[in-house]
């Protein structure tokens, strides 16, 4: 009997520090059996070998910051059956989405000796906002757990359990006093997507959205209360600009306090 062929999974890199890969290595024993399930075609920040396409799951880490990755990304979704990509960089451009509000060519002088060599885009924006993604798993780096579990999601063709709720929800589980309520401090947590565990609040300190916007987010009541507690428009632009800037809710609510600030 012919022995069915395994699923094929690349994994590709962007403009990124290659932290949501490195949660993929994290994954340890679970990692180390994914080989039974799956043909790793492509993955360079474990291994030197390279296997032609096509591939049935691609994941995919960065923001698209030049034009090379702009015809790089796609080519990699022409040959992808499924295109996933991890993490605040490949979901919301990352936090050098922050070049985004200012001059790229001012950045240029300043950081480069020869900036008539560089090659750049004058924004770093997400995967989704060049090629088709099929589903954006979130965080600043992806929680390994939830990385798993879009992976067995893809092998058993069915949709990643993966919850829409806030960092709050976390929170509540975990039975952590609100910081706003108790210490009048801004927290992101109310808009911020769940998968960390409320890490942050846990240990005393108010999230700061490394899991990007939430499923309709309400910034303008979360900023409200903020407001009530102090929280100046300076700060609040600042809450909103950090590794999900580019989000389009963050980007919307930082926007908003940017032009009160002038």
């Amino acid at each position: 009997m012919k022995r069915k062929k395994k699923p094929s999974l690349a994994v590709w890199k962007f403009a990124s520090c290659d932290g949501c890969q490195l949660t993929l290595l994290n994954c340890e024993e679970d990692f180390l059996a994914i080989p039974d399930e799956i043909t790793i075609a492509i993955f360079k920040e474990a291994s030197r070998g390279v296997a032609k396409g096509p591939y049935d799951l691609s994941l995919v880490e960065g923001s698209i910051t030049t034009p090379h990755d702009a015809k790089k990304i796609q080519k990699i979704r022409k040959e992808s059956r499924m295109l996933v990509t991890i993490g605040a960089c490949a979901t919301a451009g990352g936090i050098q989405a922050l070049r985004n509000f200012k001059e790229v060519e001012e950045f240029l002088s300043i950081v480069y000796a020869k900036p008539d060599f560089i090659e750049t885009l004058e924004s770093s924006t997400p995967i989704s906002a060049h090629v088709k993604v099929d589903f954006e798993l979130r965080g600043c780096p992806v929680e390994k757990s939830q990385l798993l579990e879009v992976i067995k999601a893809f092998l058993q063709g069915r949709k990643p359990g993966i919850s829409s709720a806030s960092v709050c929800l976390e929170c509540k589980r975990r039975g952590n006093i609100c910081l706003m309520v108790s210490q009048g401090v801004p927290c992101l947590g109310p808009v911020t997507h769940a998968g960390c565990g409320a890490i942050c609040p846990s240990f005393n300190r108010a999230c700061y959205g490394c899991f990007g916007p939430m499923e309709t987010p309400n910034t303008a009541s979360l900023t409200k209360n903020w407001r009530e507690i102090g929280t100046g428009d300076q700060e609040i632009l600042r809450l909103f600009r950090s590794y999900n800037a580019s989000a389009e809710p963050f980007q919307a609510a930082g926007e908003a306090h940017e032009k009160k600030d002038h």
